[in-house]
């Protein structure tokens, strides 16, 4: 009797068999951890305990209540976070789309799991510095000059990375949030440059993506209109891209899935960078 033909593996499955190394891209979500302060803070507790009832075999669980935002920890701004003169991307009527309570339009559950290609564009390393200065303003010649540095660029359908360097002060909330003293993020300029490369989603390891002047918190965010608005980018903010940055990992397979939360104008996520690693 002849053996069956076992059939070979897809080039994806084939990859992950051959080795790969997973990078986690999310910042831990706990009480105290710094948030914006347009947005609720995260909040955890146990709802039930151990103990509190036990079942008659021995068995006992227990369970937690999250109060959280969609703009809270690392997550995903939909279509329908940021509107221009009453109007969405597509020139849809924001008012219109968020009857009762919810968007019709635009809605982070409308968002389609993404796996494609990431790339990362360290801009602290560019300018030979493990964290870029407070409020220091990323321009598209930065954004330039990190490419050319390690010999990748955005494709269309793709996503971007920016590193800064900023999430070393994750712990300190007050710095990391630097109200005070500005956040480094990205300019105008820096926006166009990203949409001329037709990226689907950007993200950074700061806490709106976009440059942050000392004192003037988000008075006002023309990136978030330029990528949201007219050009229909979604923005990751609160990354964490340490490790990439320390293994000089530039590109790789990008992979992230909102929560499906209808009509919502964002959702935490857990993105991850994923890059061959042959097995010893």
């Amino acid at each position: 009797m002849s053996t069956p033909a076992v059939a070979p593996p897809d080039a994806l499955l084939g990859a992950v068999l051959a080795g790969v190394e997973v990078f986690d891209l999310a910042q831990p979500l706990a009480d105290g951890m710094p948030c914006s302060p347009n947005h609720p803070g995260f909040k955890m507790s146990l709802t039930r305990r151990h103990g509190d009832m036990v079942r008659a075999d021995g068995g006992s669980a227990a369970s937690e209540i999250i109060v959280i935002g969609g703009h809270v920890g690392t997550h995903i701004d939909a279509l329908a976070h940021v509107s221009h003169k009453g109007r969405l991307f597509g020139d849809v009527d924001c008012a219109e789309a968020q009857v009762g309570g919810r968007f019709t339009t635009h809605g982070v559950d409308t968002i389609p799991p993404m796996v494609c290609r990431g790339v990362l564009l360290d801009i602290a390393a560019r300018h030979g510095v493990p964290a870029l200065p407070a409020g220091y303003g990323i321009t598209a010649r930065d954004l330039d000059d990190a490419a050319e540095r390690v010999g990748v660029r955005p494709t269309p359908g793709g996503v971007c990375l920016v590193h800064t360097g900023w999430s070393r002060w994750w712990d300190d909330p007050v710095a990391y949030l630097g109200v005070r003293t500005g956040v480094p993020g990205l300019t105008p300029d820096a926006a166009r440059w990203l949409a001329a490369h037709q990226v689907v989603a950007a993200g950074a390891d700061t806490t709106a993506f976009e440059q942050i002047h000392p004192e003037r918190g988000h008075a006002v965010m023309p990136v978030h209109r330029i990528l949201l608005v007219e050009h229909g980018i979604h923005i990751i903010e609160h990354m964490r891209l340490t490790e990439l940055a320390e293994q000089d990992v530039a590109e790789f397979t990008f992979i992230l899935s909102p929560l499906k939360i209808v009509g919502g104008t964002g959702s935490p996520v857990r993105p991850l960078a994923i890059v061959s690693r042959p097995r010893d």
